[in-house]
Formats: C-alpha cells, sequence, structure tokens
C-alpha cells in the first residue's frame, strides 16, 4: 500500500448540492483557487441530494405548516416563514445567474413550476389556516396566495383529493402557484460537471478516514482511493465537510472546541410512489398537511408531484423510521461511533427528552403496507394498494446539542453550520429546509470562513445574487424584478402543466 501527499487550497469532502454550491460559488469568486472534491460513492449526488432520496421541494414556507406557529395570543407568527421565503429567493438568484452566464442549461431538467397548496381538516385547523393565509397574503412575498374552504373549489385545485371524499368534517386549503419542484440530484449533477470544467479535480470512491491540524494551521486529510488501495494525504487551507448525515464522525475527528458536545439522531424515510401514470396525472401540486398532535416537525404528510427523468409521477409521505446508519450507504455502526466521552450526557439527556419522539419512530417502523395506505387515503379517499410502491428515502441525521433555550441535548430541527473559530474548516450538520437554502447556507460559511475576503468579492456576490445583503419583504419592486428574472432564465413562467 503506498501512500501520496499534495496540497491544494480547498477540499470538499462529499459531492452533494452543498459541496457543489459552495465550489460553484468559490470558481466565480476567486477562480484561481485550486479545488479538490474527495466523493466516497462513485457519482454525484448519491445520498441526500439524490432525487429519490428527498421530496424535491422547493422550500419557500409557501406550504409547509410547520414553518407558521400559533402564538398564545392567537396571532400566526410568520418570521420563520418570511426567512426561509427570502433564503430560496437566494437560491434561484444564483440559479439564474449560471443559466443566464451559460455556466449551466436546461434548467428544466431540474426546476419546474408546482402549486404549492396547504389543507387542513376539522374546524381547529380551517380556523388556523384562515389565520396564516391573512397573516402571509399581506407579504409580498406571499402575493397571490389563494384560501378557499369552499368544495366545488377545492375540487377544482386538488381533484384527487376530493374524488370519494365523505366526510362532512370542515375541510380548507390555500394554494399560492409560484411554487417548485426541484430535482437536486439533477442540478448537483449539473454543477459538478460545470465545476469539472472550472479545473476542479472531483474524486470519485474516495473516502475521507481522517482529519487532523498541521503545524502551519493547514488541514491534512487521510484519503482511501477505494479502487486502487492507495491511501493519501491532502492539506488544504480550508476543508468543508459536506457529507450529509456523515459530517458528524468528520467534524468529530478534527477535535476542534466547536465539535464538542453536539450529537447527532439519524432518522430514516419511506415515500409511498404512484405507479399507476393515470392516477399520477389526476394530481398538480405540492400539497403539505399538518403533522399529528405530539409528532415531530419531519412528520408532516405531503403529496407531491415529482418530475423525475422527465417523467410525472406522485410520492406521499414521509413515514419515518429508524436505522442506527449516518448514510443510506453508511454503517450499522454509526450511531454508537458517534458517541464520545464530550458528548455522551448530551446524548443521554436527549434519549430522556425525546421520548415521545422515540415512541413515535417505533409506531411508524411496526407500520404495514396496509397502514400506510391507510394514512395515504385521508389524502387520497380511493387510493388502491396496487397502483403505490414503497421507496427508501434517504437517511437524516438531526442535531442535538446543548442550548440556551432547551438545555441539555436539545433536539434541533434544521440545518446547522459549524466553523472553527479561525475559520479554516466548517461542516454542515441537520436535514430540512437543507438543499433549497444551499446557497443561503454557503454564503454563511464564506462570511464565517473567509472575512478577509468578503468586502472583495461583495461586488461579484450581488452580481451574482442582487438580493444579497436586502431584505426582500422590505424591497417589494426588488422581490418582483429578481422574481420576473429568475422566472424568465429558470423557465418558471412559460410553462402550463396540463393534467394529462
Amino acid at each position: 500500500m503506498s501512500s501520496l501527499q499534495k496540497k491544494t487550497d480547498v477540499i470538499l469532502i462529499g459531492a452533494g448540492i452543498m459541496s457543489a454550491t459552495l465550489g460553484a460559488l468559490l470558481k466565480e469568486l476567486a477562480p484561481q483557487w485550486e479545488i479538490k472534491v474527495f466523493e466516497k460513492l462513485a457519482k454525484a449526488g448519491e445520498e441526500s441530494s439524490n432525487e429519490w432520496n428527498n421530496a424535491g421541494t422547493g422550500h419557500a414556507a409557501l406550504c409547509e405548516l410547520n414553518y407558521t406557529s400559533e402564538k398564545s395570543d392567537g396571532s400566526i407568527d410568520i418570521s420563520k416563514a418570511i426567512s426561509i421565503n427570502e433564503q430560496f429567493q437566494l437560491s434561484k438568484q444564483f440559479w439564474s445567474y449560471l443559466v443566464k452566464s451559460n455556466l449551466i442549461s436546461n434548467p428544466q431538467d431540474f426546476i419546474m413550476p408546482l402549486p404549492h397548496m396547504s389543507l387542513v381538516m376539522g374546524e381547529n385547523n380551517v380556523t388556523f389556516l384562515k389565520k396564516r393565509f391573512k397573516a402571509l397574503s399581506n407579504n409580498p412575498l406571499f402575493q397571490g396566495m389563494e384560501f378557499s374552504d369552499d368544495t366545488e373549489k377545492l375540487k377544482e385545485w386538488i381533484p384527487l383529493i376530493m374524488e370519494g371524499r365523505t366526510s362532512n368534517e370542515p375541510i380548507a386549503a390555500t394554494k399560492i402557484d409560484s411554487g417548485t419542484d426541484v430535482n437536486f440530484g439533477a442540478l448537483t449533477r449539473m454543477l459538478f460537471d460545470h465545476l469539472k470544467t472550472k479545473n476542479v479535480e472531483i474524486n470519485y470512491k474516495h473516502s475521507v478516514a481522517d482529519i487532523k491540524r498541521t503545524s502551519d494551521g493547514s488541514w491534512k486529510v487521510k484519503v482511501n482511493d477505494l479502487d486502487s488501495g492507495k491511501v493519501e494525504y491532502h492539506t488544504a487551507k480550508f476543508v468543508f465537510i459536506g457529507g450529509g448525515g456523515g459530517s458528524l464522525p468528520l467534524l468529530q475527528k478534527t477535535g476542534i472546541p466547536e465539535s464538542k458536545h453536539i450529537g447527532g439522531f439519524p432518522v430514516s424515510g419511506l415515500f409511498l410512489v404512484c405507479n399507476n401514470p393515470e392516477v399520477a396525472a389526476l394530481h398538480h401540486g405540492k400539497v403539505y398537511g399538518k403533522a399529528k398532535v405530539g409528532a415531530p416537525p419531519m412528520s408532516v404528510p405531503h403529496l407531491d408531484t415529482r418530475y423525475i427523468d422527465n417523467k410525472k409521477t406522485l410520492l406521499f409521505g414521509p413515514f419515518a423510521g429508524f436505522s442506527p446508519k449516518f448514510l443510506k450507504t453508511g454503517s450499522n455502526l454509526d450511531l454508537i461511533g458517534s458517541v464520545k466521552p464530550n458528548n455522551l450526557f448530551t446524548m443521554l439527556a436527549a434519549g430522556v427528552k425525546e421520548m415521545a419522539l422515540t415512541k413515535y419512530l417505533i409506531q411508524q417502523v411496526m407500520l404495514s403496507n396496509e397502514k400506510r395506505m391507510e394514512e395515504l387515503r385521508e389524502f387520497i379517499p380511493n387510493a388502491k394498494s396496487e397502483d403505490w410502491d414503497v421507496v427508501v428515502a434517504g437517511q437524516r441525521v438531526q442535531v442535538i446539542k446543548d442550548t440556551e433555550t432547551g438545555g441539555k441535548g436539545t433536539l434541533q430541527f434544521g440545518t446547522e453550520v459549524i466553523t472553527a473559530d479561525d475559520g479554516s474548516i466548517a461542516a454542515l450538520l441537520g436535514a430540512s429546509p437543507g438543499a433549497s437554502t444551499a446557497v443561503h447556507v454557503m454564503l454563511e460559511v464564506l462570511e464565517k470562513c473567509f472575512p478577509q475576503h468578503i468586502k472583495e468579492w461583495e461586488m461579484k456576490i450581488k452580481d451574482m445574487i442582487p438580493s444579497y445583503g436586502i431584505s426582500l419583504q422590505d424591497n417589494p419592486d426588488l422581490f418582483e424584478e429578481i422574481s420576473n428574472t429568475a422566472a424568465q432564465a429558470l423557465g418558471l413562467s412559460e410553462k402550463e402543466v396540463a393534467y394529462s
């Protein structure tokens, strides 16, 4: 077994949407920097970014009810919805820049216009949705949202869901046409194809085994070439760990203080996918319901039109499950291996706090196919078992950390960037809204890790992302301008997709 030692400027670990986005940004801002990518699988975008491993929702808080909470006085807090919407606008602007600059092409291969809808049942939920609609529809970011509790109107919007519905229970929905279906797998592959043309060295079937700080402050990355068996050592001034669920174990290997007292809780997922094109043709949109009382945010049921390989299909889920693996292609020892002396009490505290989640996951694991179909029939009353197959989605590792508000062992639902004090290394942990906010998250990495360059980069960043540093809800004219530009560049305004 031989070993090689090489130097570079930037190392990106993991060939998913996050590394792809950071690489694309850096190649525009610092084209002279040398970048190397290491991915243990044979292709880009094969884990969390893969189109079958996520719901493909362009998360902009248009339909996701868990981003708008009801306060004690009965009013609706829309601050998180605004924040997530603004973050998704950054992604659309950057993608538009890449298309207009001919750095990527055929945007219809990764993004499609698709109505986003919220659907609720029961008097209290209808009242909540009505209040949410009023709160959001006054905001320029959510212009065009409609509300209806009229069954005839709902039959127009969601015919498949309304067909065969016999309950007299109140039902209501909101609908906004500016939503999107995003194929993050296709986008990831496009971005890596682009990076190849910019002389980025992309190494597939290369597994990162260790990361250690050198005496000069750089990072030495030990890499196993899975084909040849060779061990390579690469040093870089900056390392980004974007390995999805695999990021936490690698972050722990760095030994940085910021990696202490952090744990991860893996959650697996299943979707039902429609195998009958005639059924799929009857539904057009992403329809999000409300999580059942006591269920975690990750359990929000939704029925999604998806465009994968230029084919329209339907997905319903997610059904949560438990696996000790941190990646779909990971090891059953991942969870136990992530427990260290410095995070043991954090993990134990989370175990005590999250008994309800544990119980929920056990119940989900025990669900039979017929029980899953019963949950689907709450959305589609006439659903037939033979029209639906089960697809195993990606693994998500929820962050566990000690926080001031939640105390020791608080489970975090979201995306989090952990950086060393000197900005020489960064890791991305967590889950949804994840990929949708990749550009926002990677801009955060640039700001934290390259503060000395941000001023010189600012003009170029604003060229790529005009709303950088600006609140869009406070600048409705700018929002309208960038929305129109993005719609034109990404082909979101020209298509009309029929129920066919």
